[in-house]
């Protein structure tokens, strides 16, 4: 139950200075708030304690979904890779790094963030687990948006430099990229938040005889702007420019085909627009999720805490953890391969046929841009490209036809 609870006065009473949460259970109520004593009089009507339980069951409930579904979409990508040798490759691992710090994102932090939304920002659990908590978060936060921001250049470089590619993306310089992105977030998160130098007064943060029931992420300018430029701003530039030049790549290509009196024009353009339609929501997603946060971030940092909302910090925040929800979708299941291993998933389960079967998709089925698919197929040149499409056409209705008739997978 929501109540205003002000500093108390000689004569006692609440002046309107704060809004805490309490249930009551008699008619005076102290209340410990920053080392100041707060008391309230007055009994919460049965109405108002009946509306906030439904809203809470109601918080609950969505705040639960978003938990399942990060989880539960994520182990979905990891198994698919560990399953299908097909998506075993160079060009997934930053999938998989993505997938497995949103799943941590969701086994680790959410709970304990939903915990804290349920009970109305009150922290049972001590000072040093709740350092360890925000740590986390920063950390997780940060390995997700850097995994992003690596796929993005992944793409980038296959579609801009398809032929150097290969020497150019190895396994080696793959893995040192992941451990780069690991390292970078783990500085960022736990060394700063540990050592308090991201405070005002750069002392650690819910360690200096405060009140302890809360847990909060506290902010000096010279941490936030750092932060928020290292792991968002810079990458959304970056991610930026790289999906503009995909995109005109993907035009440019479409054009040149679609200038041939060629059957597969239409095709063409259909793939432009698939291709087109899958950008704008990767990049979207990501600045809708994103920018809300990380704008509120900058700003309370800016002001050293002075402005903060509970409730605007409550609801930016888990906007950019619904971005880890929607990663396994926008990243993995908009996938072709990732489709057909996932179906491979299910039929395990549910077909008792075996799966030898099972077409691969033949040279001509051949996808506008690696920008749309991320999958381990070769990615020759643009023109290249062309003209196996239009040597391979009816080799492609084939396997689409060979591909449609098992029950279990659909595409």
């Amino acid at each position: 139950m929501f109540f205003r609870a002000g500093r108390r006065l000689e004569e006692g009473g609440c002046d309107g200075d704060h809004w805490v949460v309490a249930v009551f259970l008699k008619a005076d109520y102290t209340l410990p708030i920053d080392g100041v004593e707060l008391r309230c009089s007055g009994v919460p009507g049965e109405g108002d304690m009946a509306s906030d339980t439904v809203l809470k069951v109601l918080l609950g409930i969505a705040l639960g979904l978003i938990i399942l579904m990060t989880v539960v979409g994520n182990v979905v990508v990891c198994l698919a890779v560990g399953a299908s040798r097909r998506l075993r490759c160079v060009t997934n691992c930053f999938i998989v790094s993505l997938a497995v710090a949103d799943l941590l994102l969701g086994l680790l932090v959410l709970p304990l963030s939903a915990m804290l939304e349920l009970m109305g920002g009150r922290w049972p659990l001590g000072a040093t687990f709740c350092n360890i908590y925000v740590s986390l978060d920063v950390m997780l936060c940060t390995a997700s948006i850097l995994n992003l921001f690596a796929i993005s250049v992944d793409r980038y470089v296959a579609v801009t430099v398809p032929l150097r590619y290969p020497g150019l993306v190895t396994p080696a310089r793959v893995a040192v990229a992941m451990a780069f992105i690991w390292a970078v977030s783990l500085l960022l998160s736990f060394l700063p938040i540990q050592l308090g130098w991201n405070t005002p007064d750069l002392e650690v943060q819910n360690r200096r005889g405060r009140n302890q029931s809360r847990c909060l992420l506290e902010l000096n300018r010279g941490y936030a702007l750092f932060d928020a430029l290292a792991t968002f701003y810079l990458p959304l530039l970056v991610m930026c420019g790289t999906y503009y030049r995909i995109f005109r790549i993907a035009r440019g290509q479409a054009r040149r085909i679609n200038s041939r009196p060629s059957s597969l024009s239409l095709a063409a353009s259909v793939r432009e627009h698939k291709a087109t339609a899958t950008l704008a929501a990767v990049l979207g997603a990501f600045i809708v999720c994103w920018v809300p946060y990380f704008t509120y971030f900058t700003y309370i940092g800016w002001h050293e805490g002075d402005g903060y909302s509970p409730t605007t910090f409550s609801v930016v925040l888990w906007l950019g953890y619904a971005n880890s929800t929607l990663n396994p979708i926008l990243y993995a299941a908009l996938n072709r391969d990732f489709r057909s291993a996932y179906g491979r998933l299910l039929c395990r389960r549910v077909c008792p046929a075996p799966l030898s079967h099972l077409s691969v998709p033949s040279p001509g089925d051949f996808v506008l841009l690696c920008a749309h698919t991320n999958g381990c197929r070769e990615r020759p040149t643009i023109e290249a490209g062309q003209m196996l499409q239009e040597r391979n056409t009816n080799g492609s209705a084939i396997a689409g036809q060979a591909h449609q008739t098992d029950p279990c997978l659909s595409s």
